[in-house]
């Protein structure tokens, strides 16, 4: 891989995977790519960036061929909570871009496009404990069914058309460097935040919302280590359940605690996103991920809990503007 585009780069997982591969590949072979431009300064200042709407194919071309582009990241996602809400967008970005992505893939003949899925994409129906990789996928969410749509035409993409599309379902993800938004699961950031600044956090799922979570290292590890597997020992492609930690928020909470003991939780439940944390699993299966490239978390709960709380109080003491 030598001439990256990541696009979503701006977003939660994006603003940290592109320092990542430019360490990896070199600044300038990694291009960050977003919709408007709020990509963060770092990213500005380190590489090559560009606007990008992935909902427009001649954008996409454009860029490609700008850059010569060989590997796509592609992030650009609207989000479970905020896509009920922009119902029109969430299709032309979730939708629409992902298969604008693919075309763009097959006709510029590029060697590899990654596109993350999530634990989004099962349902109420699907077995919530250790959920198979393969198993009922009904989901009851628009951001849900755009990633049955992401996997299975990914999957396509690999078998009918020759194109190396792989992908791994998310959990709910954790990170310190970038604010919490409309992430059913976010609370599990913004606790931290409420946790240094007023000691105190009212949560919007219910206490036993027990659900499946990563650090944001873990995350961008399995990105990286799906791309750079061995094509040869894959039998899924845009698929594979990654799993890390479960929890629900008294469990954090009490993690929290027990570093910060005048920390205090409470809850106010707010029905939309509490019916689409119910329709997700507790835990994953992932034993394909582990057996055919090697899949291996570095962050359980407690690794997390001191790793956030330590570089998020460091921030937020920091002075505006700086680093």
């Amino acid at each position: 891989m030598q001439r990256i585009l990541v696009t979503g780069a701006a977003g939660q997982i994006g603003s940290e995977l592109v320092p990542e591969l430019r360490q990896r590949y070199g600044n300038a072979n990694v291009i960050a790519a977003g919709h408007h431009t709020s990509l963060p300064a770092d990213i500005r200042q380190a590489g090559p960036c560009t606007t990008l709407d992935v909902s427009v194919r001649a954008q996409i071309d454009r860029v490609i061929k700008a850059y010569g582009i060989d590997t796509i990241y592609h992030l650009s996602s609207i989000l479970s909570a905020l896509a009920e809400q922009r119902r029109q967008v969430a299709y032309r970005v979730n939708i629409q871009g992902l298969y604008n992505i693919l075309e763009a893939a097959v006709d510029n003949g590029l060697e590899r496009v990654i596109i993350p899925s999530s634990i989004g994409a099962f349902g109420p129906d699907t077995p919530g404990d250790r959920t198979p990789n393969e198993t009922i996928q009904k989901p009851n969410t628009l951001y849900g069914i755009s990633k049955v749509f992401g996997e299975l035409m990914g999957n396509y993409y690999v078998h009918q058309l020759g194109c190396d599309v792989r992908g791994v379902r998310l959990p709910g993800i954790i990170s310190w460097k970038t604010e919490p938004t409309a992430g059913t699961t976010d609370y599990a950031v913004a606790i931290f935040y409420g946790a240094i600044r007023q000691r105190h956090y009212t949560c919007y799922l219910k206490p036993d919302t027990f659900l499946p979570m990563m650090y944001m290292p873990d995350a961008i590890l399995a990105l990286i280590q799906v791309a750079e597997a061995d094509g040869k020992r894959l039998h899924h492609h845009a698929d594979f359940n990654v799993n890390a930690m479960s929890f629900t928020p008294p469990d954090l909470a009490n993690a929290i605690q027990s570093r910060l003991p005048e920390f205090r939780i409470d809850y106010r439940i707010d029905p939309l996103r509490q019916a689409i944390a119910d329709s997700w699993p507790n835990s994953l299966d992932d034993s394909a991920a582990r057996s055919e490239w090697g899949w291996q978390p570095e962050f359980d709960m407690d690794a997390m809990v001191d790793d956030m709380l330590e570089n998020l109080t460091r921030k937020l003491a920091a002075p505006e503007g700086s680093g």
